[in-house]
């Protein structure tokens, strides 16, 4: 089975640009969203970073011309679905929303159709559950931003078959990605783990007043040498995005140190998700920090 169509599922900051890299990479691409809002930003805003890469000459106009005639929107997940060889689901973090989903591709898609979940921390084998082919389920994990991100994590359960996951070590190849495979499944898999525990490390740092945030950025950027700190990390990812993973860890393990930090609840309940929202841990509208 050739891979031919691929269907991304969520237009959100993850979404679309999956399904950029994958219509570069010369896959007929389908990018699907209920909602026909986030189609239109999703749309829009790839036009202006592919704009911007041909500035840079790091594209030329006429491969950039045919990654847009490879990609089409929709609002439709079963037409969308039905045409697809290869679906990579990128919805919210949430694991009750994620299996909805799975349940859908499973019922639409064509029985060859791998489906493939960009989840930051949900294993495979639960959203395999919901589906009548967990051999043909797998992790597929991006980071974002994914057009300039190049990794993939390429995780399998006990049930992923071999060729579910060398199908998808090619796709992450055909799209220019580097993709590491996991052959045992844990909650967050690598780079997320490792991130995680230095971001638990600095919110106690900062919730019992040994330092300021941007003090903890400042010395994780400069000895560490980090690109950018816990904190800045936070607002660019998105800090919903970190309270749904927290939120589920916890839920994985009840273990109370997992649970999401009063600070990260205070941020969301005021609507401060970071960059997104132009207020996170810093104020974007006052250019507290450098936006690259």
């Amino acid at each position: 089975m050739e891979i031919k169509t691929i269907a991304v599922v969520g237009a959100g900051q993850m979404g679309h640009q999956i399904a950029m890299l994958c219509a570069l990479g010369g896959y007929e691409t389908i990018l699907q969203d209920v909602n026909e809002t986030a189609l239109s930003k999703a749309e829009s805003t790839l036009h202006n970073l592919i704009d911007k890469r041909v500035q840079k000459n790091k594209l030329t106009e006429e491969e950039a011309k045919q990654a847009f005639s490879r990609l089409t929107f929709t609002s439709g997940l079963k037409e969308a679905a039905g045409k697809a060889d290869f679906i990579i689901e990128a919805v919210v973090e949430k694991l009750d929303v994620k299996k909805q989903v799975f349940a859908q591709l499973d019922e639409y898609a064509a029985p060859h159709a791998i489906l493939a979940t960009n989840s930051s921390t949900i294993m495979n084998s639960y959203l395999a559950e919901a589906t009548n082919r967990p051999d043909q389920v797998v992790n597929m994990h991006f980071f974002f931003p994914a057009l300039i991100m190049d990794c993939v994590e390429v995780v399998t359960s006990e049930k992923t078959s071999e060729e579910t996951a060398r199908k998808t070590m090619e796709v992450c190849e055909k799209i220019n990605r580097t993709a590491v495979l996991l052959k045992k499944e844990i909650s967050g898999f690598i780079a997320n783990r490792i991130l995680g525990a230095l971001q638990k490390e600095a919110v106690y740092l900062y919730e019992n007043g040994y330092a300021d945030f941007k003090d903890i950025d400042t010395i994780c950027r400069k000895a560490l040498h980090h690109p950018i700190g816990p904190f800045e990390l936070m607002d660019l990812s998105g800090i919903d995005v970190g309270y749904y993973v927290m939120q589920q860890r916890y839920a994985e393990t009840g273990d109370p140190a997992d649970k999401p930090f009063a600070c990260i609840e205070e941020k969301m309940e005021q609507g401060h998700l970071g960059r997104k929202t132009g207020k996170g841990w810093y104020d974007y509208s006052k250019n507290e920090v450098k936006q690259g």
